[in-house]
């Protein structure tokens, strides 16, 4: 079984990419990194990049704007978190980053836009936006590009050609998250996929790796299936439901990241024996699992919400400081942890009701000399400032 997935992996990896393997940009990657892009989501963008060549439209500090699409989840939180906190003091005070100015549209596409619209014409350098419909602020990217200002998407795609993108590849993670749960109970069974908010990109390039993974075990089942928002109050809310209502055994639960504890919490709450449930970092279920150690055997860290914010400021400041990124999407490949180490930094008076992440930590998930290889001319972001004196 094993190899008959891996053979179908890489015929489809090769159907999707086909003649974009050859084209300017990705063939540029070192082997390492272009192994990222194996089985992509059909949509990703990943020709050349626009900005090869491009330089900002004024020297640092630069302003950045973050377009939040919302604010209702921890995932989102530690995100900002990241940005705000940590990442914004250190590169003010190398002279890169003057301010950030945060606007939150509420899954609202049209205020979105509007608010993209109003950071360009309030002076922003750049805009990063996360886990949005990939063809939905198209517009608003051109409208920045026209201005001297590159949009920059993390944990998802927009699919213009004047936008940028930094992400796992959510639809290989699907795919091996999946593929790894029906294998964890023996190839076989119901399973109950719990998704993230329908017609993000990142959420729909999951689904898509899931269910391809399902097709590949004839006696596994896709039973059902209910959108959790990526906060875990809505994820529990939503088993609970599919739980009380469907008395089908399920035997395990393949989740998107940020709602595993609430997935958990249902289904302790439902009465059902725990089945294995896919874990992605919250400190909440893996908790839980250091609890339980014959739970499951192994977790993924596809999308931790600090580290995937750092990888898409950093991609952002090195674009500005013309280092030219070679391709549209800036993809990282599947991490996968056994459970012993991935619960080996949490302490033994843990909690299920934590709101904490798990992370590996930006020397782990986005290192220098890894992301040297996406850019045509690599450096430190801020050794570039004290080079450039």
């Amino acid at each position: 079984m094993r190899k008959g997935i891996a053979t179908s992996l890489v015929v489809v990896s090769a159907m999707l990419l086909g003649t974009a393997a050859n084209a300017e940009g990705l063939d540029e990657l070192p082997a390492e990194l272009a192994a990222a892009y194996e089985g992509v989501d059909e949509g990703q963008p990943i020709k050349a990049s626009a900005y090869r060549e491009w330089t900002p439209r004024s020297e640092p500090p630069w302003k950045i704007g973050y377009a939040s699409s919302y604010a209702g989840n921890t995932w989102r939180a530690e995100g900002l978190k990241r940005l705000t906190q940590e990442l914004f003091p250190v590169y003010k005070d190398a002279g890169l980053v003057e301010d950030i100015v945060v606007t939150q549209s509420d899954l609202n596409d049209a205020r979105q836009i509007q608010q993209m619209r109003q950071l360009v014409d309030q002076g922003v350098d750049a805009i990063i936006v996360c886990c949005s419909n990939p063809v939905a602020l198209n517009k608003a990217v051109e409208y920045a590009y026209s201005k001297g200002v590159v949009v920059f998407s993390y944990s998802g795609y927009l699919t213009s050609e004047k936008a940028l993108n930094a992400s796992s590849n959510y639809t290989l993670g699907g795919y091996e998250i999946a593929k790894a749960m029906i294998e964890e109970v023996g190839g076989k069974g119901n399973f109950l996929l719990v998704s993230g908010i329908a017609g993000a990109a990142s959420s729909e390039s999951f689904d898509t790796g899931a269910k391809r993974a399902l097709e590949e075990f004839p006696d596994a089942k896709l039973v059902g299936q209910v959108w959790g928002n990526w906060t875990d109050q809505v994820a529990q809310t939503e088993v609970q439901k599919f739980l009380a209502t469907n008395p089908t055994k399920i035997d395990g639960i393949i989740a998107q990241g940020s709602q595993e504890t609430g997935v958990l919490k249902a289904v302790l709450q439902s009465g059902r024996d725990v089945m294995p449930i896919s874990l992605a970092g919250s400190a909440g279920a893996a908790c839980y699992l250091k609890n339980n150690p014959d739970w499951i055997s192994h977790a993924f860290q596809i999308w931790p919400p600090g580290d995937e914010m750092e990888l898409g400021f950093n991609s952002v400041i090195r674009t500005l400081q013309n280092q030219g990124p070679k391709v549209q999407s800036i993809l990282r490949g599947v991490y996968r942890v056994p459970s012993e180490e991935y619960v080996s930094g949490l302490s033994a008076d843990c909690s299920v009701d934590s709101t904490e992440y798990i992370q590996p930590g930006i020397d782990v998930w986005f290192p220098d000399d890894k992301a040297a290889g996406y850019f045509l001319r690599p450096s430190d972001p801020l050794e570039w400032k004290a080079a450039s004196n």
